[in-house]
């Protein structure tokens, strides 16, 4: 098991925790090979009807870990990249995903959610993307799915300034399907798992697949991809991942490029 993301399977239900409080539950390279792995052991495990995904500690995630982008950034990466799997399993996924957010979601830890088929917000919860700030763009496929779910002006606004969304806003533009009180959180995502365990399997996959074209959110995930790799080896990243390390503001206007 991954020290870093605790698994369990219980009456139907595979439970997900990202398990790195201590880093804010960013998320590494290998944690996102060992959701990969779960996500997409779902698809031919009988025992799984549905999978929950949540974090422990006071935030759901702060997004990928920021020494492995700058890592990544000069070339020192890792040679394969799992969240590229992780992703591929999230838009392929036909089991039924809840996911169980509080305190902040940053980056791939909002943008997840747009994959995700009910969404519950602890009370005070907030969403950022902040990828345009670290000289990137998107992944997750949601330079297609945000537009579509929220509109061009208000995931525009999400992208480029990388402001917090609160999780009433969040709510209200329907990113989520409900906000509870954090003490709650995690009594009512395992409630609704288990009413949707209770289903008939065969049908909410079809449904899913009629409600998502998973091939185009593939093609989506892979320019985004491509559009990614380049941005994070370009000097505006090197710029912001060096002023992060620097507590510092990033200085973007002396750079030229485009």
């Amino acid at each position: 098991m991954h020290t870093d993301l605790d698994i369990d399977l219980t009456e139907g239900v595979l439970t997900l925790t990202l398990a790195r409080p201590a880093k804010k539950n960013a998320l590494t390279n290998e944690m996102y090979g060992a959701l990969a792995d779960a996500i997409a052991g779902a698809a031919t495990d009988a025992e799984v009807r549905v999978v929950l995904i949540q974090g422990d500690g006071d935030l759901f995630t702060a997004g990928n870990d920021m020494a492995e982008f700058a890592a990544q950034a000069v070339g020192k990466g890792p040679e394969e990249r799992h969240v590229a799997r992780f992703l591929h399993s999230l838009s392929n996924a036909l089991v039924p995903i809840v996911a169980a957010v509080q305190g902040k979601a940053v980056g791939i830890g909002t943008t997840m959610l747009l994959h995700c088929d009910y969404v519950l917000l602890a009370e005070g919860a907030e969403l950022t993307t902040p990828f345009i700030n670290l000289a990137l763009v998107p992944e997750a496929a949601s330079s297609l799915l945000l537009p579509q779910r929220i509109g061009h002006a208000r995931a525009f606004e999400m992208f480029a300034l990388g402001e917090p969304l609160p999780a009433t806003s969040a709510l209200a533009w329907g990113i989520a399907n409900r906000i509870v009180p954090a003490a709650t959180l995690r009594s009512e995502a395992r409630r609704v798992a288990d009413a949707l365990a209770a289903k008939p399997q065969g049908a909410l996959g079809a449904m899913k697949r009629l409600m998502r074209d998973a091939g185009k959110l593939v093609a989506q995930i892979e320019a985004e991809g491509a559009a990614f790799a380049q941005r994070l080896a370009s000097p505006e990243a090197r710029e912001a991942f060096q002023a992060f390390a620097e507590k510092r503001r990033p200085d973007f206007k002396r750079l030229a490029q485009r």
